[in-house]
């Protein structure tokens, strides 16, 4: 018996309507919730990422012969593959991100330390994005040896970027050595080098939030409380890339 094709993803060839299918599956309260409430985005994040192809939704119809249940209790879920980038320095010490500053001002604390993380585009490599994010996140002069990955798993979980949306991350983790361009002792910030969305204008919707700084710390292993990537999201361009 063949398997069942996956579902397609849905396409949104305006912002109105994107707005006009999520008013109709998610709660008022929780899209109200995007870009207010402090360390969410707004509706044209989510626009702009799927125009991008940084992310797809599938609607539950849709998705209902392929997945599993816990995902068929959602109306709606949005799927993003992500490169965790798991950096060390010459001591073998971790690199984790331990917030960002986002462009309204807020200061978004990562909870429990995440290494480097990026939205996947289509087409492309985890090896590839992991490349991306490193000059987009650390910096145009910072580089590193790519070492290799491991096999994706799959995390799904509500979004903390967008509030009443089921999120389903495929995580790509790929592992790195630092050769030169950042400090490899204590702790730094970056500015954020691959984000406009700002610079995007849309009638009558709220700007995109962007991430404009990267804080980082170096965590030995014994010492490290890593909670694996959701995102890219949110540290993906986030990621706001």
């Amino acid at each position: 018996m063949r398997p069942p094709s996956p579902p397609r993803p849905l396409a949104f060839p305006t912002l109105d309507s994107l707005a006009a299918f999520l008013g109709s599956r998610l709660p008022a309260s929780a899209l109200a919730s995007w870009g207010t409430a402090p360390g969410t985005k707004t509706l044209l994040n989510l626009f702009l990422e799927l125009s991008q192809g940084e992310c797809v939704l599938i609607s539950a119809a849709a998705a209902a012969a392929a997945a599993p249940p816990s995902q068929q209790q959602h109306p709606v879920v949005r799927a993003v593959h992500v490169a965790s980038v798991r950096i060390r320095n010459g001591r073998g010490a971790l690199l984790m991100e331990t917030g960002q500053l986002l462009s309204d001002g807020t200061l978004r604390s990562r909870g429990g330390l995440r290494p480097l993380s990026e939205k996947m585009r289509p087409g492309e490599t985890p090896e590839a994005a992991a490349v991306r994010a490193v000059r987009e996140e650390l910096g145009e002069r910072v580089r590193v040896r790519i070492l290799g990955g491991e096999e994706a798993r799959v995390e799904e979980r509500d979004s903390a970027s967008y509030p009443g949306l089921h999120a389903r991350y495929v995580l790509h983790a790929v592992d790195a050595e630092v050769v030169e361009g950042v400090p490899e002792d204590g702790e730094f910030d970056t500015e954020e080098g691959g984000e406009h969305e700002d610079e995007v204008v849309v009638d009558g919707a709220a700007a995109a939030i962007t991430v404009k700084r990267h804080y980082w710390k170096w965590v030995d292993d014994n010492d490290n409380d890593e909670e694996d990537v959701a995102g890219a999201e949110e540290g993906a361009r986030q990621s706001a890339h």
